[in-house]
Protein backbone atom coordinates (compact mmCIF):
# COMPACT_ATOMS: atom_id res chain seq x y z
CA UNK A 1 0.00 0.00 0.00
CA UNK A 2 0.93 3.17 -0.35
CA UNK A 3 1.80 5.61 2.90
CA UNK A 4 0.78 8.93 4.01
CA UNK A 5 2.88 11.51 5.73
CA UNK A 6 3.79 10.17 9.03
CA UNK A 7 4.02 6.53 7.92
CA UNK A 8 0.36 6.05 8.18
CA UNK A 9 -0.94 3.51 5.43
CA UNK A 10 -3.19 4.47 2.91
CA UNK A 11 -6.26 2.47 1.72
CA UNK A 12 -6.63 1.92 -2.01
CA UNK A 13 -10.68 3.19 -2.90
CA UNK A 14 -12.34 2.22 -5.64
CA UNK A 15 -12.45 4.92 -8.93
CA UNK A 16 -15.97 5.81 -9.27
CA UNK A 17 -14.88 6.57 -13.29
CA UNK A 18 -14.01 2.82 -13.39
CA UNK A 19 -17.21 1.72 -12.81
CA UNK A 20 -16.25 -0.44 -9.68
CA UNK A 21 -13.86 -2.50 -10.70
CA UNK A 22 -11.07 -2.78 -8.37
CA UNK A 23 -7.91 -2.53 -8.47
CA UNK A 24 -4.55 -3.48 -6.46
CA UNK A 25 -2.27 -0.32 -6.09
CA UNK A 26 -3.15 3.61 -6.36
CA UNK A 27 -3.40 5.21 -9.84
CA UNK A 28 -0.48 7.62 -11.22
CA UNK A 29 -1.13 10.95 -12.26
CA UNK A 30 0.84 12.40 -15.59
CA UNK A 31 -0.15 16.29 -15.69
CA UNK A 32 0.53 17.90 -19.59
CA UNK A 33 0.05 21.65 -19.55
CA UNK A 34 0.15 23.48 -22.53
CA UNK A 35 0.40 26.96 -22.86
CA UNK A 36 -1.63 29.31 -25.32
CA UNK A 37 -3.19 25.71 -26.76
CA UNK A 38 -6.21 26.74 -28.81
CA UNK A 39 -8.43 23.64 -29.10
CA UNK A 40 -7.77 22.66 -32.85
CA UNK A 41 -6.23 19.14 -33.54
CA UNK A 42 -6.78 16.86 -35.58
CA UNK A 43 -8.98 14.58 -33.25
CA UNK A 44 -10.93 17.90 -32.77
CA UNK A 45 -11.43 18.56 -36.43
CA UNK A 46 -8.73 20.42 -37.15
CA UNK A 47 -7.44 18.89 -40.41
CA UNK A 48 -4.86 20.87 -41.56
CA UNK A 49 -3.45 21.00 -37.94
CA UNK A 50 -0.56 18.82 -37.59
CA UNK A 51 -1.01 16.75 -33.59
CA UNK A 52 -0.67 13.09 -34.12
CA UNK A 53 0.28 12.24 -30.94
CA UNK A 54 -2.24 14.91 -28.81
CA UNK A 55 -4.79 12.49 -31.52
CA UNK A 56 -3.50 9.28 -30.55
CA UNK A 57 -4.34 10.47 -26.90
CA UNK A 58 -7.64 11.13 -27.56
CA UNK A 59 -8.39 7.70 -28.75
CA UNK A 60 -7.78 6.82 -25.21
CA UNK A 61 -9.50 9.66 -23.57
CA UNK A 62 -12.46 11.26 -23.26
CA UNK A 63 -12.35 14.94 -24.75
CA UNK A 64 -14.14 17.62 -23.44
CA UNK A 65 -15.33 19.75 -26.49
CA UNK A 66 -16.71 22.42 -24.12
CA UNK A 67 -14.02 23.22 -21.44
CA UNK A 68 -13.46 26.63 -20.52
CA UNK A 69 -10.56 28.55 -18.03
CA UNK A 70 -11.03 30.41 -15.32
CA UNK A 71 -9.37 33.25 -16.84
CA UNK A 72 -7.53 33.94 -19.80
CA UNK A 73 -4.13 34.21 -18.82
CA UNK A 74 -1.18 31.92 -17.70
CA UNK A 75 -0.65 32.87 -14.06
CA UNK A 76 -4.50 33.39 -12.87
CA UNK A 77 -6.02 30.39 -15.16
CA UNK A 78 -3.29 28.01 -13.30
CA UNK A 79 -3.99 29.27 -10.01
CA UNK A 80 -7.43 28.31 -10.65
CA UNK A 81 -6.22 24.66 -11.82
CA UNK A 82 -4.14 24.09 -8.59
CA UNK A 83 -5.80 25.73 -6.16
CA UNK A 84 -9.50 24.60 -7.32
CA UNK A 85 -10.71 27.78 -6.45
CA UNK A 86 -13.05 30.68 -8.55
CA UNK A 87 -12.21 34.04 -9.20
CA UNK A 88 -15.59 35.27 -7.72
CA UNK A 89 -13.76 33.41 -4.51
CA UNK A 90 -9.97 34.12 -4.92
CA UNK A 91 -10.31 37.85 -6.46
CA UNK A 92 -7.61 36.34 -8.96
CA UNK A 93 -8.75 37.39 -11.88
CA UNK A 94 -5.19 38.96 -13.76
CA UNK A 95 -2.18 38.66 -14.56
CA UNK A 96 -1.03 40.25 -11.73
CA UNK A 97 -2.70 38.46 -9.60
CA UNK A 98 -1.99 35.39 -6.93
CA UNK A 99 1.46 34.06 -9.13
CA UNK A 100 3.51 36.30 -10.97
CA UNK A 101 7.32 37.96 -10.93
CA UNK A 102 8.73 38.05 -7.78
CA UNK A 103 5.30 36.97 -6.08
CA UNK A 104 3.59 34.19 -4.65
CA UNK A 105 0.07 33.89 -2.64
CA UNK A 106 1.11 30.89 -0.92
CA UNK A 107 2.32 30.00 3.15
CA UNK A 108 5.79 29.00 2.94
CA UNK A 109 5.30 27.92 6.19
CA UNK A 110 3.56 24.29 6.79
CA UNK A 111 -0.11 24.91 7.03
CA UNK A 112 -3.02 21.97 8.43
CA UNK A 113 -4.95 22.07 4.95
CA UNK A 114 -3.34 21.50 1.45
CA UNK A 115 -2.88 24.31 -0.50
CA UNK A 116 -2.73 23.00 -3.51
CA UNK A 117 -3.66 19.74 -5.83
CA UNK A 118 -0.44 18.30 -5.85
CA UNK A 119 0.29 19.07 -2.09
CA UNK A 120 -2.64 16.95 -1.18
CA UNK A 121 -1.22 13.89 -3.57
CA UNK A 122 2.06 14.18 -1.98
CA UNK A 123 0.64 14.57 1.72
CA UNK A 124 -1.46 10.70 0.89
CA UNK A 125 2.51 9.40 -0.27
CA UNK A 126 3.23 10.38 -3.54
CA UNK A 127 6.05 11.60 -5.29
CA UNK A 128 5.34 14.72 -6.91
CA UNK A 129 7.73 16.01 -9.87
CA UNK A 130 7.33 19.30 -11.91
CA UNK A 131 9.12 19.61 -14.86
CA UNK A 132 8.51 23.26 -16.98
CA UNK A 133 5.63 25.45 -16.61
CA UNK A 134 2.57 24.65 -13.94
CA UNK A 135 2.47 27.08 -12.09
CA UNK A 136 2.84 30.91 -13.78
CA UNK A 137 6.88 30.56 -13.56
CA UNK A 138 8.55 28.16 -16.17
CA UNK A 139 10.10 25.78 -13.53
CA UNK A 140 8.22 26.40 -10.57
CA UNK A 141 10.94 29.03 -8.66
CA UNK A 142 9.71 32.80 -7.50
CA UNK A 143 12.02 34.44 -10.10
CA UNK A 144 10.96 38.17 -12.08
CA UNK A 145 11.52 38.12 -16.08
CA UNK A 146 14.87 39.93 -15.50
CA UNK A 147 15.87 36.94 -13.25
CA UNK A 148 16.02 38.82 -9.44
CA UNK A 149 14.40 36.95 -6.72
CA UNK A 150 14.96 34.35 -4.53
CA UNK A 151 14.03 31.11 -6.38
CA UNK A 152 11.95 29.82 -3.33
CA UNK A 153 8.88 27.44 -4.61
CA UNK A 154 5.93 29.11 -6.17
CA UNK A 155 3.91 26.40 -4.61
CA UNK A 156 5.52 25.27 -1.68
CA UNK A 157 5.28 22.25 0.31
CA UNK A 158 3.65 20.68 -3.23
CA UNK A 159 6.62 19.45 -4.99
CA UNK A 160 9.44 16.41 -4.21
CA UNK A 161 11.52 17.72 -7.38
CA UNK A 162 11.11 21.03 -9.06
CA UNK A 163 13.57 19.13 -12.43
CA UNK A 164 13.16 21.42 -14.98
CA UNK A 165 15.97 21.33 -17.13
CA UNK A 166 17.34 25.21 -18.29
CA UNK A 167 20.10 24.21 -20.65
CA UNK A 168 22.14 26.88 -22.05
CA UNK A 169 19.53 29.12 -21.12
CA UNK A 170 20.59 29.11 -17.35
CA UNK A 171 17.44 30.00 -15.83
CA UNK A 172 13.54 29.52 -15.78
CA UNK A 173 12.15 32.70 -17.51
CA UNK A 174 15.29 32.50 -20.06
CA UNK A 175 14.38 29.24 -21.28
CA UNK A 176 10.71 29.68 -21.27
CA UNK A 177 11.17 33.19 -23.71
CA UNK A 178 13.93 30.80 -25.60
CA UNK A 179 15.39 31.52 -29.38
CA UNK A 180 18.10 29.06 -30.08
CA UNK A 181 21.69 28.63 -28.78
CA UNK A 182 21.06 30.14 -25.10
CA UNK A 183 19.90 33.52 -26.70
CA UNK A 184 15.98 34.80 -25.05
CA UNK A 185 14.40 37.61 -24.67
CA UNK A 186 15.24 38.70 -20.86
CA UNK A 187 18.83 38.45 -21.86
CA UNK A 188 19.55 42.41 -22.57
CA UNK A 189 20.56 41.40 -25.67
CA UNK A 190 17.60 42.94 -27.79
CA UNK A 191 16.11 39.58 -28.99
CA UNK A 192 12.63 40.41 -30.06
CA UNK A 193 11.93 38.25 -33.21
CA UNK A 194 8.51 37.05 -33.31
CA UNK A 195 9.57 33.77 -35.08
CA UNK A 196 12.67 31.66 -35.57
CA UNK A 197 12.73 27.89 -36.52
CA UNK A 198 16.12 27.35 -37.56
CA UNK A 199 17.09 24.67 -34.65
CA UNK A 200 17.89 20.94 -36.11
CA UNK A 201 16.81 18.81 -33.04
CA UNK A 202 14.57 19.27 -30.44
CA UNK A 203 16.75 19.05 -27.77
CA UNK A 204 18.20 22.65 -29.02
CA UNK A 205 15.38 24.14 -27.69
CA UNK A 206 13.98 23.85 -24.08
CA UNK A 207 10.83 22.06 -24.72
CA UNK A 208 12.81 19.54 -25.88
CA UNK A 209 14.88 19.23 -22.90
CA UNK A 210 11.90 19.23 -20.77
CA UNK A 211 10.54 16.27 -22.98
CA UNK A 212 13.91 14.40 -22.55
CA UNK A 213 14.00 15.13 -18.76
CA UNK A 214 10.25 13.92 -18.43
CA UNK A 215 10.99 10.26 -20.29
CA UNK A 216 14.11 10.01 -17.84
CA UNK A 217 12.04 10.97 -14.92
CA UNK A 218 9.93 8.19 -15.86
CA UNK A 219 12.30 5.34 -15.92
CA UNK A 220 13.47 6.66 -12.88
CA UNK A 221 9.80 6.34 -11.16
CA UNK A 222 8.87 3.29 -12.94
CA UNK A 223 11.66 1.18 -10.55
CA UNK A 224 9.50 2.39 -7.91
CA UNK A 225 6.61 1.39 -5.70
CA UNK A 226 6.10 4.58 -4.73
CA UNK A 227 2.71 6.58 -6.70
CA UNK A 228 3.69 9.49 -8.21
CA UNK A 229 2.33 13.11 -9.91
CA UNK A 230 4.54 14.10 -12.47
CA UNK A 231 3.63 17.44 -14.14
CA UNK A 232 4.82 18.37 -16.97
CA UNK A 233 4.33 21.60 -18.82
CA UNK A 234 5.74 22.96 -22.03
CA UNK A 235 6.36 26.07 -23.30
CA UNK A 236 5.58 26.51 -26.60
CA UNK A 237 3.12 27.31 -28.96
CA UNK A 238 3.49 30.73 -26.24
CA UNK A 239 5.11 33.76 -28.19
CA UNK A 240 7.79 33.75 -29.59
CA UNK A 241 6.88 31.32 -31.67
CA UNK A 242 10.26 28.74 -31.75
CA UNK A 243 10.45 25.57 -33.45
CA UNK A 244 12.50 23.53 -35.26
CA UNK A 245 13.30 23.82 -38.72
CA UNK A 246 11.43 20.74 -39.61
CA UNK A 247 8.28 22.16 -38.28
CA UNK A 248 8.20 25.18 -39.91
CA UNK A 249 8.60 23.53 -43.31
CA UNK A 250 5.83 21.17 -42.39
CA UNK A 251 3.51 23.76 -42.20
CA UNK A 252 4.42 25.57 -45.75
CA UNK A 253 1.99 23.16 -47.73
CA UNK A 254 -0.93 22.47 -45.65
CA UNK A 255 -4.28 24.27 -46.28
CA UNK A 256 -4.36 27.13 -43.62
CA UNK A 257 -7.75 29.38 -43.53
CA UNK A 258 -7.10 33.04 -42.13
CA UNK A 259 -9.51 33.67 -39.20
CA UNK A 260 -13.10 33.18 -39.95
CA UNK A 261 -13.84 36.68 -38.60
CA UNK A 262 -12.05 39.94 -39.90
CA UNK A 263 -14.12 42.54 -38.40
CA UNK A 264 -13.25 44.01 -35.08
CA UNK A 265 -15.53 43.90 -32.49
CA UNK A 266 -17.45 47.02 -31.25
CA UNK A 267 -16.54 45.59 -27.32
CA UNK A 268 -14.74 47.28 -24.42
CA UNK A 269 -13.03 44.03 -24.56
CA UNK A 270 -10.80 44.56 -27.90
CA UNK A 271 -7.25 45.01 -27.32
CA UNK A 272 -4.08 45.75 -30.11
CA UNK A 273 -2.18 42.93 -29.05
CA UNK A 274 0.10 44.19 -26.89
CA UNK A 275 1.71 40.94 -25.77
CA UNK A 276 2.29 40.21 -30.04
CA UNK A 277 3.52 43.72 -30.80
CA UNK A 278 6.22 43.70 -28.64
CA UNK A 279 8.13 41.07 -30.78
CA UNK A 280 9.70 42.30 -34.13
CA UNK A 281 7.94 40.16 -36.95
CA UNK A 282 8.51 39.94 -40.68
CA UNK A 283 5.83 42.13 -41.61
CA UNK A 284 3.73 45.36 -40.73
CA UNK A 285 1.62 44.61 -37.08
CA UNK A 286 -1.19 47.00 -37.27
CA UNK A 287 -4.45 45.46 -37.49
CA UNK A 288 -5.66 44.38 -40.09
CA UNK A 289 -2.49 42.32 -40.97
CA UNK A 290 -2.21 41.84 -44.58
CA UNK A 291 -3.86 38.13 -45.47
CA UNK A 292 -0.35 36.88 -46.36
CA UNK A 293 0.99 37.88 -43.19
CA UNK A 294 -2.16 36.36 -40.86
CA UNK A 295 -1.04 33.94 -42.86
CA UNK A 296 3.34 33.79 -42.15
CA UNK A 297 1.75 34.16 -38.32
CA UNK A 298 -0.58 31.39 -38.49
CA UNK A 299 2.21 28.98 -39.56
CA UNK A 300 4.29 30.07 -37.63
CA UNK A 301 2.06 29.23 -34.29
CA UNK A 302 1.30 25.74 -35.70
CA UNK A 303 4.56 24.89 -35.79
CA UNK A 304 5.09 25.02 -32.63
CA UNK A 305 2.38 23.51 -31.76
CA UNK A 306 3.35 20.30 -34.13
CA UNK A 307 6.80 20.94 -32.21
CA UNK A 308 5.17 20.44 -28.80
CA UNK A 309 2.69 17.57 -30.30
CA UNK A 310 5.91 15.54 -31.02
CA UNK A 311 7.38 16.63 -27.18
CA UNK A 312 3.72 14.84 -25.89
CA UNK A 313 4.37 11.45 -27.98
CA UNK A 314 7.51 10.81 -26.41
CA UNK A 315 6.50 11.60 -22.97
CA UNK A 316 3.47 8.76 -24.08
CA UNK A 317 6.15 6.23 -25.97
CA UNK A 318 8.22 6.29 -22.58
CA UNK A 319 4.51 5.61 -20.25
CA UNK A 320 3.83 2.82 -22.69
CA UNK A 321 7.83 1.76 -22.96
CA UNK A 322 7.95 1.55 -19.14
CA UNK A 323 4.97 -0.16 -18.64
CA UNK A 324 2.94 3.01 -16.67
CA UNK A 325 0.31 3.38 -18.94
CA UNK A 326 -2.32 0.91 -16.87
CA UNK A 327 -1.70 2.68 -14.30
CA UNK A 328 -1.89 6.77 -14.81
CA UNK A 329 -4.26 9.04 -15.32
CA UNK A 330 -3.35 11.45 -18.19
CA UNK A 331 -4.73 14.62 -18.20
CA UNK A 332 -3.65 16.83 -21.31
CA UNK A 333 -4.83 20.40 -20.67
CA UNK A 334 -4.53 23.81 -21.98
CA UNK A 335 -4.30 27.14 -19.87
CA UNK A 336 -6.63 28.55 -22.47
CA UNK A 337 -7.10 29.73 -25.99
CA UNK A 338 -5.35 32.50 -27.86
CA UNK A 339 -7.20 34.86 -30.66
CA UNK A 340 -5.15 34.15 -33.94
CA UNK A 341 -6.30 37.22 -35.78
CA UNK A 342 -10.14 36.25 -34.89
CA UNK A 343 -11.61 39.82 -34.57
CA UNK A 344 -8.40 41.60 -35.27
CA UNK A 345 -6.94 40.10 -32.15
CA UNK A 346 -3.00 38.21 -31.75
CA UNK A 347 -3.27 36.90 -28.49
CA UNK A 348 -5.58 36.15 -25.23
CA UNK A 349 -6.56 38.52 -22.50
CA UNK A 350 -10.12 38.92 -23.67
CA UNK A 351 -13.52 37.47 -22.31
CA UNK A 352 -14.30 36.30 -25.53
CA UNK A 353 -14.80 32.83 -26.06
CA UNK A 354 -11.52 31.98 -28.61
CA UNK A 355 -8.97 33.09 -25.27
CA UNK A 356 -11.39 31.36 -22.49
CA UNK A 357 -12.02 27.97 -24.52
CA UNK A 358 -9.04 25.68 -24.13
CA UNK A 359 -8.45 21.38 -24.80
CA UNK A 360 -9.15 19.02 -21.92
CA UNK A 361 -8.60 15.67 -22.26
CA UNK A 362 -8.50 12.97 -19.43
CA UNK A 363 -7.75 9.06 -19.76
CA UNK A 364 -8.36 6.77 -16.91
CA UNK A 365 -7.06 3.35 -16.75
CA UNK A 366 -9.55 0.61 -17.24
CA UNK A 367 -12.58 3.56 -18.49
CA UNK A 368 -15.21 2.57 -20.88
CA UNK A 369 -15.87 5.56 -22.65
CA UNK A 370 -11.95 5.64 -24.39
CA UNK A 371 -12.21 7.82 -27.24
CA UNK A 372 -15.32 9.66 -27.12
CA UNK A 373 -16.44 12.94 -27.05
CA UNK A 374 -18.19 14.91 -24.40
CA UNK A 375 -19.86 18.21 -25.37
CA UNK A 376 -21.15 19.49 -21.94
CA UNK A 377 -19.79 22.26 -20.23
CA UNK A 378 -16.84 21.89 -18.19
CA UNK A 379 -14.11 24.52 -16.28
CA UNK A 380 -10.81 23.91 -14.99
CA UNK A 381 -11.69 24.45 -11.53
CA UNK A 382 -13.26 21.15 -11.88
CA UNK A 383 -10.15 19.43 -12.22
CA UNK A 384 -8.69 19.41 -9.30
CA UNK A 385 -12.64 17.51 -7.59
CA UNK A 386 -12.23 15.24 -10.60
CA UNK A 387 -8.21 13.85 -9.60
CA UNK A 388 -9.34 13.35 -5.84
CA UNK A 389 -12.43 11.31 -6.42
CA UNK A 390 -10.63 9.23 -9.62
CA UNK A 391 -7.69 8.41 -7.25
CA UNK A 392 -8.41 8.70 -3.82
CA UNK A 393 -5.61 9.97 -2.22
CA UNK A 394 -6.05 9.56 1.73
CA UNK A 395 -5.04 13.14 2.09
CA UNK A 396 -7.78 15.47 1.02
CA UNK A 397 -8.19 18.65 3.33
CA UNK A 398 -7.88 21.66 1.37
CA UNK A 399 -7.41 24.53 2.86
CA UNK A 400 -10.20 26.32 1.19
CA UNK A 401 -13.66 24.67 -0.18
CA UNK A 402 -13.18 23.23 -3.53
CA UNK A 403 -15.54 25.45 -6.56
CA UNK A 404 -15.45 22.79 -9.28
CA UNK A 405 -17.55 19.66 -9.57
CA UNK A 406 -15.80 16.25 -10.40
CA UNK A 407 -16.39 15.16 -13.93
CA UNK A 408 -16.53 11.46 -13.13
CA UNK A 409 -20.17 11.42 -13.98
CA UNK A 410 -18.90 12.78 -17.24
CA UNK A 411 -16.14 10.09 -18.00
CA UNK A 412 -18.71 7.29 -16.76
CA UNK A 413 -21.53 8.95 -19.49
CA UNK A 414 -20.57 11.57 -21.66
CA UNK A 415 -24.01 12.40 -22.42
CA UNK A 416 -24.42 13.67 -18.60
CA UNK A 417 -24.39 16.94 -17.30
CA UNK A 418 -22.50 18.54 -13.93
CA UNK A 419 -23.68 22.62 -14.72
CA UNK A 420 -25.67 24.71 -16.60
CA UNK A 421 -23.36 27.64 -17.33
CA UNK A 422 -19.42 28.34 -17.74
CA UNK A 423 -17.96 31.23 -15.80
CA UNK A 424 -14.49 32.88 -16.61
CA UNK A 425 -13.12 36.01 -16.17
CA UNK A 426 -11.03 38.93 -17.26
CA UNK A 427 -10.13 41.93 -14.67
CA UNK A 428 -13.77 43.47 -14.35
CA UNK A 429 -15.14 40.82 -17.11
CA UNK A 430 -17.38 38.11 -16.18
CA UNK A 431 -18.61 35.77 -19.16
CA UNK A 432 -20.98 33.07 -18.87
CA UNK A 433 -21.44 30.61 -21.31
CA UNK A 434 -24.55 28.19 -21.59
CA UNK A 435 -24.91 25.48 -24.47
CA UNK A 436 -26.15 28.15 -26.85
CA UNK A 437 -25.07 31.57 -25.92
CA UNK A 438 -22.21 33.77 -23.97
CA UNK A 439 -22.98 36.63 -22.28
CA UNK A 440 -20.24 39.16 -21.12
CA UNK A 441 -20.83 41.57 -18.70
CA UNK A 442 -18.41 44.30 -16.20
CA UNK A 443 -18.39 44.33 -13.12
CA UNK A 444 -18.71 47.69 -11.34
CA UNK A 445 -20.19 49.03 -7.97
CA UNK A 446 -23.74 49.54 -9.72
CA UNK A 447 -23.87 46.00 -10.47
CA UNK A 448 -23.18 44.28 -14.53
CA UNK A 449 -22.97 46.75 -17.20
CA UNK A 450 -21.89 46.57 -20.78
CA UNK A 451 -23.93 43.63 -21.68
CA UNK A 452 -22.79 41.65 -24.69
CA UNK A 453 -25.13 38.91 -25.70
CA UNK A 454 -23.82 36.10 -28.86
CA UNK A 455 -25.28 33.92 -29.89
CA UNK A 456 -22.75 30.58 -29.85
CA UNK A 457 -24.59 28.75 -32.91
CA UNK A 458 -23.72 31.48 -35.14
CA UNK A 459 -20.05 30.98 -34.58
CA UNK A 460 -17.58 31.70 -31.43
CA UNK A 461 -16.40 35.67 -32.30
CA UNK A 462 -18.36 38.54 -31.11
CA UNK A 463 -20.15 39.12 -34.54
CA UNK A 464 -23.28 40.60 -33.39
CA UNK A 465 -24.24 42.12 -30.04
CA UNK A 466 -27.33 41.14 -28.61
CA UNK A 467 -28.21 42.38 -25.64
CA UNK A 468 -30.51 45.10 -26.67
CA UNK A 469 -32.98 42.79 -28.93
CA UNK A 470 -33.25 39.85 -26.59
CA UNK A 471 -33.18 41.14 -23.49
CA UNK A 472 -34.61 38.10 -21.77
CA UNK A 473 -31.90 36.13 -22.94
CA UNK A 474 -29.35 38.47 -21.34
CA UNK A 475 -31.36 38.26 -18.49
CA UNK A 476 -31.30 34.95 -17.75
CA UNK A 477 -27.50 34.61 -17.97
CA UNK A 478 -26.85 37.21 -15.65
CA UNK A 479 -28.59 34.99 -13.40
CA UNK A 480 -25.90 32.57 -13.23
CA UNK A 481 -23.17 35.59 -12.44
CA UNK A 482 -21.92 34.70 -9.44
CA UNK A 483 -21.52 36.09 -5.66
CA UNK A 484 -18.29 37.39 -4.79
CA UNK A 485 -16.91 36.71 -1.84
CA UNK A 486 -12.85 36.59 -1.82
Amino acid sequence: MAMMAGGMAAPFLLSPCLAGKSRTKPLNVLLLCVDDLRPEMGCLGTAYAQTENMDRLSRRSVRFTHHFVQVATCGASRYALLTGRSPARSGVTRGNGAMYQGQTAFSQAPTPKAQTLPECFRRSGYHTVCIGKISHTPDGRVYSYDGTGDGRPEMPHAWDELATPFGPWKRGWGAFFAYEKGRHREDGMGHTDLMEFTAEQDEELPDGLLAQAAVDKLKELATSDQPFFLAVGFYKPHLPFVGTRKDWEAMQDADIPIASHQARPDSVHWHRSGEFNKYNAPFQKDPPLREEDQLKAKRAYLACVRFTDRQIGKVLDALDVMGLADNTVIVLWGDHGWHLGDSQIWGKHTPFERAVHSPLMIHVPGMENQGQICNALVETIDLFPTLLEVCSPSFQDTEFPLDGHSLCPLIKDVNAKVRDAALSYWGSAVTVRTATHRLIASRSEQGFENLELYDMGKGPDPAQNLAETQPDKAQELLGYMPSWTP
